[in-house]
């Protein structure tokens, strides 16, 4: 997508919504940042508990639903940063939700808001259609929806890479359509994936989205259809908890990896670590 990866370890969506450490992330090591998911309207999200840990299987289940101070805030402390003189050493990314508030049939206006705001401060933006934790958002993925979304942010982004992230569940069929109208409206990559549905096992704890070692195969098959079956790179996220894994996503075709959730279990080291296991 025009952009140079300091390395190919990136820090997922979802871990710092608001930016609040994005000053730390490059620090230990990570190769590209991706802050968000943020909203066009700030939100409290769902109520608690809304988070699981699942320490012996590497895994959580969460259903936060887009808690963040909005788009706007983002906009404002990323502004603030550079005037006082900071640059993210490494791409700086921000991934876009829809506000909750916000009608299905209003999703346009809201994506292309939080986009008008942040457009001019990252490196790239990620167009997210995939938590199955904002009702309805997951159907923003069906052709008819995710064309107008993609088209709309890539038109406001003014040139800044637009990705589009995928969920799990879709079946191949639908990730073909999804990837299809990705490329046609000028995505320049697709992130997958996001956490799933399925609980593998895991002790059912209501509602939520599943991350962490479970989600690794789904998330390698996923990468290896979009890398099959499209010219855009692709970033893979899912379960990657080690070198291992992170050499199996690219060599399942992504062209860089993401981590969240196995840092909560192993901490920042973790990132050493991969990045030490792929070099040699």
């Amino acid at each position: 997508a025009g952009l140079s990866f300091a390395n190919p370890l990136g820090l997922a969506a979802g871990l710092d919504k608001d930016g609040e450490l994005v000053r730390y992330w490059p620090c230990i090591g990570f190769g590209f940042i991706e802050l968000g998911t943020v909203t066009a309207h700030a939100q409290p999200g769902n109520p608690k508990p809304r988070l699981f840990r699942f320490p012996e299987r590497q895994a959580l289940v969460n259903r936060m639903g887009f808690n963040n101070h909005g788009s706007e805030a983002l906009a404002r402390r990323l502004a603030a940063l550079r005037e006082g003189g900071w640059e993210s050493p490494v791409p700086l990314g921000a991934n876009i939700g829809k506000s909750k508030v916000t009608p299905l049939e209003e999703a346009v206006a809201d994506y292309v808001t939080s986009t008008e705001r942040l457009r001019d401060l990252c490196d790239y933006l990620v167009v997210n259609v995939s938590s199955p934790n904002t009702p309805g958002l997951r159907s923003l993925q069906d052709p008819e929806h995710l064309q107008g979304i993609v088209a709309g942010v890539v038109n406001a982004a003014k040139g800044v890479p637009v990705f589009v992230k995928l969920a799990p569940d879709l079946g191949d069929e639908g990730l073909i359509e999804a990837i299809r109208v990705a490329e046609s409206e000028g995505a320049k990559g697709i992130i997958a994936t996001n956490t799933t549905i399925e609980r593998h096992g895991l002790p059912d704890v209501g509602a939520g989205g599943t991350s962490g070692k479970p989600l690794l195969p789904r998330a390698l098959e996923v990468v290896s259809l979009v890398a099959r079956e499209s010219s855009l790179p692709v970033i893979g996220v899912g379960g990657v908890a080690g070198p291992e894994d992170a050499r199996a996503m690219l060599d399942a075709g992504a062209s860089a990896v993401q981590v969240y959730s196995a840092l909560v279990f192993q901490g920042p080291g973790l990132v050493r670590r991969i990045r030490s296991g792929l070099a040699s």
